[in-house]
């Protein structure tokens, strides 16, 4: 699910005039951009295009023309808002031999990332998700994703981490990065994905 934002900023006149309302569509820190519409009784404006403005001027008027407004407006107008926005939640991948709850040797390099991320942010939210491929049973493979999971939290509890800050969750061969048949082996499903906001 794709997620943008939209800033908008109301001026309300003391003289008597109805708000002003503009709407500005900005692109997700991965650069995709979602698209929106701008309606009321008077008429409607899609946007679908990085930095894309909109304005109402009133109840009476219909959108205007979608424009791009150039980055200095954007931060004139909204800079403050943009400044406080949280940074996206960072994500790590950590890839496992088949039937073994010990990250390949290539994946244990991205723990330091991991403890480096946690510290920057002063995060106190950090998901750990364990998966599987597709291969063996449900139960077995429930069971299996839970040891990678809880694996990589005992890492990060090692190194200072505080579990209360760790949510570890299994997801056995369901949510697959990689849709597969059953029975089929996939590496890139064998993972645990660590999330910190």
């Amino acid at each position: 699910m794709r997620h943008w934002i939209v800033m908008v900023v109301v001026c309300w006149f003391i003289a008597g005039c109805a708000p002003k309302e503009t709407f500005v569509l900005l692109p997700d820190p991965d650069g995709t951009v979602g698209n929106i519409v701008v309606s009321n009784p008077h008429g409607s404006q899609t946007m679908n295009a990085a930095q894309q403005a909109v304005t109402v001027k009133s109840e009476a008027d219909s959108p205007s023309e979608a424009r791009i407004m150039e980055e200095k407006e954007i931060r004139l107008l909204f800079g403050r808002a943009l400044d406080i926005q949280p940074s996206p939640p960072a994500k790590f991948f950590l890839y496992f031999q088949s039937s073994s709850s010990q990250p390949k040797p290539e994946s244990a390099t991205e723990i330091p990332r991991i403890l480096a991320a946690i510290k920057e942010r002063g995060s106190m939210d950090i998901s750990i998700d364990g998966h599987t491929d597709r291969m063996g049973d449900d139960a077995y493979n429930e069971s299996l994703s839970l040891r990678r999971a809880e694996y990589i939290q005992s890492l990060l509890e090692q190194y200072g981490v505080d579990p209360k800050y760790i949510s570890t969750t299994s997801h056995g061969k369901n949510n697959p990065l990689v849709p597969t048949v059953d029975n089929v082996s996939e590496p890139r499903n064998r993972r645990v994905e660590v999330i910190v906001r």
